[in-house]
């Protein structure tokens, strides 16, 4: 057993030597992470060190204890290349046992700036609690259990996901990353925000509650020895070792299903028949003939294609945050709605760039700008069965939040007014400024094409804007002018009228362009 687990700390060792030996780049980044990891964790730790004998310095180190925890078992999901360990099914052609396999694979978590990271955390945590002989004892062995309590969260989590993890489904739960993150960065702001005013003590409830839940119970232990409540530490420790024990057999039987039980590779798939197979889903709804087809097309793009899905989370979260966070903290305007119709307009840009290569099919059914009219129309269509309704619902939740229902139908015709303007610019610049997206790597624009893609984006913004301003013009003359207000109503279906004909003239515009630049757009999207 010993000299397994040796081997399996060498070979993450090894791991991570080799990949740094790959390129220059690559040891720059992992010598700055670690810089930057260990400096925070040493803040952290200095931090905790400072809370020492105040009244919620036990508060502040539980639930510090348990986002540690949280973020251990959720990062996984979300980068699950980032340790190449996290993988056993790598080790399933090895004669090895389950439970030994486990001990090592422990052991070589334990290895790397996240375990380092952790223990300077954890090591504030019970330090900023321990008092007299026992609370320094206790502390000792806090931080050696809930260590591994951290490292068996995540590697349970990622054992018993990692079918998911390495399939199309787990790439495409990575891209969430972003939104969650974002989501969170907004959460932990506002929460913040109000804790800076109440105080800590605020959230003690919760702390008493997590003091009994692993690992943050091992750092709750440390308070009850130091203030002599010497049963309270003991089973607080026992919960936090029995935790640790459940996560160890949970992992084992997750690793012994995954390396007996075949996969989808290892399994005859039996799809005759699938050419014959009627329309399902939202294919249904979707009128008939070439506008259902390329609508249905995009819509599969969104849902399948990586690069694609990535834009339009982004762009839906960035849409809702922005507007409906500033409405909470109460710093916000109803009109920051508009900011969800900006962002998903963008995504018509460029609408030829997510084909790459394959354009070649689209081209060869374009052969006037009648056809590319209609292939213009079917994308536009599509983008439009999203980005309208949400539009629509980040405009009313900002509004109800903010309780100024008597301008949501000014807020609504300038956002559909906006979107309307953006169809047509991106319409008319993937056409003009094609660019191709790289299907490898985090770019969204291969390396010679970043101007182009700056033209198409900001300049149609810029257009864009330009293009509303007559509505724009309309609503700030409404809002000045005596008895004006009264009719800023009118605004909503002049906004949506407005939209529609700039969509349709833009399209018009934009379709016999796109068909005289057919040869021009396939070279420029096939570059990636």
């Amino acid at each position: 057993m010993t000299h397994l687990t040796s081997t399996v700390v060498r070979l993450k060792l090894s791991l991570l030597r080799n990949g740094l030996r790959q390129s220059g780049g690559r040891r720059a980044a992992f010598v700055a992470s670690a810089v930057v990891a260990v400096l925070f964790a040493l803040s952290q730790l200095l931090g905790f060190l400072l809370l020492r004998g105040r009244a919620d310095a036990d508060v502040v180190a539980v639930l510090g204890t348990a986002v540690l925890a949280l973020g251990w078992a959720v990062l996984p999901l979300f980068f699950p290349s980032g340790d190449e360990t996290l993988d056993p099914t790598r080790l399933v052609l090895l004669p090895l046992r389950p439970r030994p396999l486990v001990r090592a694979l422990l052991a070589a978590s334990l290895v790397g700036i996240g375990p380092l990271f952790t223990l300077l955390i954890l090591t504030g945590c019970a330090l900023s609690l321990a008092h007299g002989t026992a609370g320094w004892v206790c502390a000792v062995v806090a931080v050696v259990l809930a260590l591994p309590v951290c490292v068996a969260l995540a590697r349970a989590v990622a054992t018993a996901n990692v079918r998911l993890l390495t399939s199309r489904k787990g790439r495409d739960l990575a891209v969430l990353s972003g939104l969650v993150i974002a989501i969170g960065v907004q959460v932990v702001n506002f929460g913040a925000q109000h804790l800076g005013s109440a105080g800590p003590g605020k959230l003690r409830p919760v702390a008493d509650v997590l003091s009994w839940v692993p690992p943050a119970s091992a750092v709750g232990a440390v308070h009850s020895a130091s203030e002599g409540a010497y049963g309270i530490a003991a089973a607080r420790l026992a919960v936090s070792a029995a935790g640790l024990a459940v996560l160890v057999g949970v992992w084992a039987r997750s690793l012994t299903r995954l390396m007996t039980a075949p996969d989808g590779s290892t399994l005859q798939a039996a799809d005759a028949g699938a050419g014959d197979r009627a329309p399902s889903g939202v294919g249904r709804l979707l009128p008939g003939g070439r506008t259902g087809a390329v609508m249905e097309r995009s819509l599969r793009y969104i849902w399948r294609d990586p690069k694609t899905k990535a834009a339009w989370v982004t762009s839906l979260a960035i849409g809702l945050i922005v507007p409906v966070f500033n409405a909470v903290q109460g710093t916000g305007s109803v009109y920051f709605a508009c900011f969800a119709a900006g962002m998903l307009g963008i995504q018509m840009y460029n609408q030829f760039g997510q084909d790459t290569s394959a354009f070649w099919m689209v081209a060869t059914t374009i052969s006037s700008p009648r056809d590319a009219y209609a292939e213009l129309r079917g994308r536009a269509l599509a983008l439009l069965l999203v980005t309208l309704p949400y539009a629509a619902l980040v405009t009313v939740l900002t509004t109800a939040l903010l309780g100024t229902w008597a301008r949501l139908p000014e807020v609504l015709g300038l956002s559909f007014a906006l979107l309307g303007a953006m169809l047509a610019t991106g319409a008319w610049t993937s056409a003009r400024f094609p660019y191709s997206i790289p299907q490898e790597g985090h770019k969204n624009v291969v390396p010679g094409q970043a101007g182009l893609a700056w033209i198409s984006i900001l300049g149609g913004m810029v257009a864009a804007a330009l293009l509303c301003s007559p509505v724009i013009a309309l609503a700030v003359w409404l809002s000045v002018s005596a008895g004006g207000r009264a009719w800023t109503w009118v605004l909503l279906p002049v906004g949506a009228g407005y939209g529609a004909t700039t969509a349709l003239l833009g399209l018009r515009l934009a379709a016999p362009r796109t068909a005289a630049r057919l040869p021009e757009i396939l070279t420029a999207v096939s570059r990636g």
